[in-house]
């Protein structure tokens, strides 16, 4: 039962999507073409993950629309030079940085499995995009390959950013953000912006 002094911010999608999507991602990355049908199952998880994602973004709980933390280019860099100083204000959604990682890894995530599927179809002549193939198509395999390379490293990288800013907001609110995303709640303090500006 959540404390008074408690606020619910993560609803159970969000929280379930957060950490089902940790799991899928990481499996994919790592399994690679060594277990190609795992990988495949995983990269199909994680494109439906963020398609229900995308779709609660506009019609989910409060903090989970994108209208809660999509910020303007202004208030994003203040953020970022904010955190450096060690003074940023506390946000009860998330803060103009974290939601910028969120768009980021969401564009990221749907370049890299858009383009693993299209892969599949010409490299294998398998999956949902296979009948666009009559045959093995070395060009489009070479392009796409390339392409679903670059961008599951560049979300690898994503997230290793991500997870320096959660542990960086942590240490300067003296809060457990990881714990947050996995109880839903955060401490309902007087020195957090609450009416957030917005573009």
């Amino acid at each position: 039962m959540p404390k008074a002094s408690q606020i619910k911010v993560w609803d159970p999608f969000v929280r379930f999507f957060h950490w089902a999507l940790v799991s899928a991602f990481t499996i994919a990355y790592f399994t690679e073409e060594d277990l190609l049908e795992i990988h495949s199952w995983a990269g199909y998880l994680v494109l439906i993950l963020l398609c229900v994602r995308f779709a609660w973004g506009f019609i989910g709980t409060r903090y989970a629309r994108f209208s809660d933390f999509i910020y303007s280019k202004e208030t994003i860099i203040q953020f970022l030079k904010d955190t450096l100083n060690l003074k940023a204000k506390r946000y009860i959604g998330h803060n103009p940085a974290g939601g910028a990682m969120i768009i980021l890894l969401m564009a990221s995530l749907f370049i890299t499995t858009t383009s693993g599927i299209i892969l599949l179809g010409a490299d294998e002549h398998a999956g949902p995009l296979a009948a666009w193939f009559t045959r093995p198509e070395s060009m489009w395999a070479d392009i796409f390959e390339e392409l679903h390379e670059f961008f599951a490293n560049f979300t690898a990288l994503l997230v290793i950013v991500h997870l320096a800013g959660v542990f960086l907001e942590s240490r300067i609110h003296k809060e457990n953000l990881a714990r947050a995303m996995i109880t839903g709640f955060k401490e309902n303090r007087e020195n957090t912006t609450l009416e957030q500006d917005k573009p």
